[in-house]
Parts: structure tokens; C-alpha cells; sequence
């Protein structure tokens, strides 16, 4: 594969800083943007919902090396930047709708105007109320109710990504991403239900498990190779669900945490079980063929194994035991 010059916005996310390491590595030279000052001298901080700053990773702004100035262009930017996760949606809706909605409108004005190949990123909520395994084309043949309001904003992009395609012919990849989880995620109460669990059991503070749901978890490195694989057989017009092989329940995955954590002996005390979690799918199993197909997508670390990882990162980084 020849080196591509590669613009990540969100860069400094969870799956943003695996995904510039992982193109890193295959020898392309990666530009970084995301909301926070940096010290990598090929970032620039942006904020997506501004068209002007947008436009400025163009024009020569904002890059310690002065990259942009020289007049040179990307081959292809993965679009990560984004507002993350249903809660984020409720409790902070304004910069949910701002930076997806209008976010992608800015780089597809980009793109329009100056022609480079684009991965946009969506979500695995984008399924809502579908009750089966999900295959790309389920909202092809089925009408889904959309649960919150990021799954909303989540299929506003891939709406606004395939009207752009229509009218100008921008050249785009929509990627599904099926419950991210490993080592770089840090916590917040908007995170992954894996990282919150781990941060959570860890800290011995108490954790609120949800009967019968299940979930489709996908360790982050698995994931950033994947992704990788995008700009080096990119087909225009392709949506693809990116998942892992474990389809487990979410009292599986505490147990699994309280396991590997050696909380085990405090489960009663740490864990609250309810029957229902409201604005979200029930269980979302994942059909990857397309992806495997395309992208060589593999599952190289199981449930059991990247919990255990991510812990031991955790420790680390939050000095806790």
C-alpha cells in the first residue's frame, strides 16, 4: 500500500488514538484534529461544528508543522469526531445535534469541494427497535424506530453522507460500530458499559446492571485494524457493521468484571440489577460478513481477555488496586 496523506478528526478518542497508530504503522503520514490543545506536531485543534475552523485544516491554519500551508491535500479523512453515547444525548442535546449534524455537514462541504475519499462514522444505535441479527441492509427492508437522540443524529449522518454522494458525487464509507471497549477508553458516566463497569468495580462504586440485554463487544485494537484496512480497498458507497464475535449478556460482562478485578466476594454490595433500561435496544447481534469480506475483519481478543487487559490499563493509569 502506498503512503496516503490521512487526516483523523477525534484523534485523541478512544478509538482515534488506536486507529492514528494503527495507520501510523503501515507507513502513512496521519494528520490529527480533535477539541484540545496537543503536543503531536502533525495536530491541529478543531472543533467540526464550526465550518470556518473546518475549512481552516485546508487553508494552512492551526498545524504545528505548517502542513496545510504548504498546499498539499488529504487522500482520505476519517471522521470520528462526534458526541458519544445516548445519556451524552439527553443530558447535553444541543452539542449532540451541533457537532453530528452539522459537524458532518462541514467536512461533506469539504469533501465536496475538494474531493478526497471520507469513512463516516455511525453507530451501532442506528438499529433502534430491530429485533433480530443486524445486517447492514435492515433499514432497507424494515422501518426502525430510532431510541435517543445520538442513535437519531447517528442515522441523520448516514442520511446526509448518502445525499451528498447523490448530488455531488462525493466518494464515502459508512462504518457501524458495535460497542467499542479496551485500554484509552477513560471514564466518564457516558462511556462504554465495559469501561464504566471496570472504573466503577474497580473504585468500589456501585454498578447497575440491566436483566436480559445483550450486547455484541468489540476489543478497540481488533476494531483500529479493521478500520485501517478501509483506505487500502475503499468502496465507494459501502456500509459496514465492524463487531466482535462476543455476543454476551450485560450480567455476563459484570461478572466477568467483578472476576478479573478480584471483587468478586463484594457482588451484592456493588451490583444493583434492574429489569428494564429505557431508550435503547434490547439486544444487538451483529452480522460482520461484509466486513470480513472486504476488510479481513478478525477477532483476535475475547470478552474475557480484553476486560482482563483493560483493567490492568486501569489500574495503571488510576493508580487503584
Amino acid at each position: 500500500m502506498s503512503e496516503k496523506n490521512i487526516l483523523v478528526t477525534g484523534g485523541l478518542g478512544a478509538v482515534g488514538t488506536h486507529l492514528v497508530s494503527e495507520l501510523r504503522s503501515r507507513g502513512h503520514r496521519v494528520f490529527v484534529a480533535d477539541m484540545r490543545h496537543h503536543h503531536d506536531p502533525e495536530y491541529a485543534r478543531c472543533d467540526v461544528g464550526e465550518f470556518h475552523q473546518v475549512e481552516r485544516l485546508w487553508k494552512g491554519g492551526g498545524w504545528a508543522n505548517g502542513y496545510a500551508s504548504k498546499g498539499r491535500r488529504f487522500d482520505c479523512v476519517y471522521h470520528l469526531a462526534a458526541e458519544f453515547g445516548r445519556w451524552n444525548g439527553e443530558d447535553y442535546y444541543e452539542n449532540v445535534w451541533r457537532t453530528n449534524a452539522v459537524g458532518v455537514k462541514n467536512l461533506l462541504r469539504m469533501q465536496e469541494r475538494e474531493g478526497f475519499e471520507a469513512v463516516y462514522f455511525s453507530s451501532s444505535e442506528v438499529y433502534g427497535d430491530y429485533n433480530g441479527v443486524m445486517s447492514e441492509d435492515v433499514m432497507d427492508r424494515v422501518e426502525v424506530k430510532q431510541m435517543n437522540d445520538y442513535a437519531m443524529s447517528k442515522w441523520v449522518n448516514e442520511m446526509q453522507v448518502q445525499n451528498s454522494a447523490a448530488q455531488f458525487g462525493t466518494r464515502s464509507v459508512r462504518v457501524r460500530l458495535f460497542n467499542t471497549y479496551g485500554p484509552g477508553e477513560y471514564y466518564s458516566p457516558y462511556r462504554s458499559v465495559i469501561c464504566m463497569f471496570c472504573y466503577r468495580i474497580l473504585h468500589g462504586l456501585p454498578i447497575t446492571v440491566y436483566s436480559g440485554y445483550r450486547r455484541t463487544s468489540t476489543y478497540i485494537a481488533d476494531m483500529a485494524r479493521t478500520l485501517g484496512n478501509i483506505c487500502g480497498n475503499f468502496k465507494e458507497g459501502e456500509v459496514y457493521n465492524i463487531g466482535g464475535l462476543d455476543f454476551h449478556t450485560i450480567e455476563e460482562a459484570a461478572d466477568l468484571v467483578l472476576k478479573l478485578s478480584g471483587r468478586e466476594g463484594r457482588r451484592e454490595e456493588l451490583v444493583r440489577v434492574e429489569p428494564e433500561e429505557i431508550l435503547t435496544t434490547r439486544a444487538k447481534e451483529v452480522d460482520c460478513t461484509k466486513a470480513k469480506r472486504d476488510l479481513d475483519h478478525r477477532t483476535t481478543v475475547n470478552l474475557e481477555e480484553g476486560i482482563g487487559r483493560t483493567i490492568a490499563w486501569m489500574r495503571e493509569v488510576y493508580k487503584v488496586q
